[in-house]
């Protein structure tokens, strides 16, 4: 039953650059929620501003995950294994170390000039002492999912050693693929909420609110993040086997998005909107948010992919450019965000005409820099796979890029 389809899906395409830019709007609204949990608060705030965060941290990185499971299984299928580590150790890792330090400068940046302007620096004393990192503390800021994923190409290289050993014949390919067929349906969600829901369970820091914990801190990442955001890998990984499973998810995307929206709506009402106290007591009230919050995780996830797969499979080249774009997007929005904060939070404005005005401004520079920079350089090649050139002749082919 395996296959190794090396074609592009334009609707995957489409979400995962649609995840990286959403990855701008939630980091924006984190300035305008009631209670501050963000060093930038905003002097106008709503209860709206956290609606739209936990809408989209809910599927976002799960959705992303899965897509990257998909094509790291299709990108072995085309290179061969060590083409696949090459490429993930240039594109993956490379943009890893390159700009974590430049991304915190800017983050320094930001927080300083808001200390001003926050008059929280006072003239003549004593600064207070730098903070000390090592490998429990290191920010990882928002590059974390390059970080995570790193590990789990690692994984994959290590696992793919003995596996290879044990199934010379095939046999246990074809037993995977079968049960692959066999977890793909209504109950899906809430197969794959049930490891998650336990790694919920076991962490007395588990916040509800926040679903799924962002490991943006420390070389070791939280253990809920390593089962939700692996088994959404692998679930993809498995998938680019069985691309006729595909169909299959597609044509569930009512049930999945119903789904979404009911366990999406209870589990906001279960956390208490945006309260930051963890879960820490192993009391029945966590065990049901545990459960409930899993089962949104994934159903909103698999909601996403499914719409994207119905609706957006066909070719678009606006689509297709912003999912060029989003990468780069991505690594540089969050320094923008922060200062685009900092200089706007005392205005006399709504919050969600800042919310806006935040976003589109950052998204303006971050496209501009791409296409002058990034796009038809040597860094759109490092990035994206592929170098674009100023000028393509009318009558080339698209290529696609390597993921």
């Amino acid at each position: 039953m395996s296959t190794h389809p090396t074609e592009r899906l334009p609707g995957l395409d489409a979400l995962r650059g649609g995840a990286l830019l959403l990855g701008v709007v939630l980091h924006a609204s984190l300035s305008f929620f009631p209670q501050q949990i963000w060093i930038v608060a905003d002097e106008n705030t709503s209860i709206g501003a956290a609606w739209v965060f936990f809408a989209i941290h809910l599927f976002r990185m799960t959705a992303f995950f899965l897509i990257a499971g998909l094509f790291a299984h299709m990108m072995i299928a085309r290179k061969g294994w060590l083409g696949f580590a090459k490429d993930r150790a240039v594109r993956i890792t490379g943009p890893l170390l390159a700009f974590w330090f430049p991304v915190m400068a800017g983050i320094v940046t930001a927080l300083v000039w808001n200390a001003h302007v926050q008059g929280w620096v006072v003239p003549g004393a004593e600064p207070p002492p730098p903070p000390t990192y090592d490998w429990t503390n290191l920010p990882l800021t928002h590059l974390w999912f390059l970080y995570v994923l790193t590990l789990f190409c690692l994984a994959t290289l290590i696992l793919r050693a003995p596996f290879a050993a044990l199934d010379r014949s095939g046999g246990w390919g074809r037993a995977v693929d079968r049960l692959t067929g066999v977890l793909i349906g209504w109950w899906t969600p809430f197969v794959l909420a049930a490891p998650l829901a336990v790694a919920f369970w076991l962490d007395p820091k588990w916040i509800a609110f926040f679903a799924v914990p962002t490991p943006d801190a420390g070389l070791v990442p939280h253990t809920a993040a390593l089962v939700g955001f692996g088994s959404a890998f692998a679930l993809g990984f498995l998938l680019d086997r069985r691309r006729d499973l595909l169909d299959r998810l597609a044509g569930g995307w009512p049930v999945y998005l119903v789904l979404a929206v009911v366990s999406g709506v209870w589990s906001y009402i279960l956390a208490g909107g945006p309260v930051i106290t963890p879960m820490a007591e192993p009391t029945q009230a966590k065990a049901i948010a545990t459960a409930v919050v899993a089962v949104a995780v994934f159903s909103s996830a698999l909601a996403a992919v499914a719409l994207c797969l119905r609706f957006l499979s066909g070719h678009s080249p606006v689509r297709r450019y912003l999912a060029d774009a989003s990468y780069w997007v991505y690594i540089l929005h969050l320094p923008l965000i922060m200062l685009a904060q900092v200089w706007m939070q005392d205005w006399p404005a709504p919050w969600w005409a800042k919310l806006i005005g935040v976003s589109l401004g950052v998204f303006a520079v971050c496209l501009l820099s791409y296409e002058l920079t990034v796009r038809h350089g040597f860094m759109g090649k490092w990035l994206n796979g592929r170098r674009i050139p100023w000028r393509r002749p009318a009558a080339d082919p698209a290529v696609l890029p390597a993921e």
